[in-house]
């Protein structure tokens, strides 16, 4: 059976990255996902029939190295779905540590140029030409939660590198979009059931919405020929505090 096509989940051990791979797979794709934990990776794979590449997105030589698997294993790639990052603990932008902002930097912003470019280089150069990046950002790509300087930052950096990829992509046939998230229910904002500090210092818990409603979103996205784009996608719980949100 011919695939849909040839996806890329980068993050693709937990949460959003994971749920999206399965959707993917049922949709047809034929689908890779990357992690740092090899084990993990293996076990996934086993589990649900990804190609499965041990990965850390933080070093340019280790994402190369995966490209290389990749174009060894599909011979092409049409979809890559740049999930991979993490959030910082909350900290007053005065008390933030150097090591920490580097590692957001790292992670949520030159581990996704370091992928999108190599997905840009060989989807540029395979034939048929071209494919389709989805950047994942965040609420916070456009208004920031207290305390969270250093993510905020990264995420708006991702709106640009989204823009910036669309633009030099026409003439490659490469599509670039990016969907925004808030407040999916994963394990990594359970918390937000107990309470997330809000604007004017109080605790409150916040409304979260089934996973499945972004791995909805991405097929979508994934869905749609190279010549017509979702350039930016909200999904969020409808009463999060975001419109407003301060």
């Amino acid at each position: 059976m011919t695939p849909a096509g040839y996806a890329l989940v980068t993050g693709g051990t937990s949460g959003i990255g994971l749920a999206t791979a399965r959707g993917l797979s049922d949709a047809g794709w034929r689908v890779a996902i990357c992690g740092r934990r090899g084990d993990l990776v293996e076990n996934l794979s086993a589990t649900h029939g990804f190609v499965g590449l041990t990965c850390d997105v933080t070093d340019a030589e280790s994402v190369a190295v995966m490209f290389a698997s990749l174009k060894a294993t599909f011979g092409r790639l049409d979809l890559v779905f740049n999930n991979a990052g993490r959030f910082a603990p909350a900290r007053s932008f005065g008390d933030i540590e150097v090591d920490t902002w580097r590692e957001m930097v790292d992670t949520n912003l030159n581990g996704a140029f370091y992928v999108a470019r190599e997905a840009f280089r060989m989807m540029r150069h395979q034939q048929p030409q071209g494919g389709r990046i989805i950047n994942n950002g965040s609420i916070s790509a456009y208004v920031p939660r207290p305390q969270a300087a250093s993510y905020t930052a990264t995420k708006h950096a991702i709106t640009g590198l989204t823009k910036a990829i669309s633009l030099d992509g026409r003439a490659h046939n490469i599509a670039c979009g990016q969907i925004d998230i808030g407040n999916a229910a994963t394990d990594m904002t359970s918390h937000m059931n107990a309470g997330s500090l809000q604007a004017n210092g109080t605790l409150a818990p916040e409304p979260t919405f089934d996973v499945a409603h972004v791995v909805d979103a991405v097929r979508y996205m994934a869905g749609l020929p190279l010549s017509a784009n979702v350039q930016f996608m909200t999904v969020m719980a409808t009463t999060m505090p975001y419109i407003g949100r301060g």
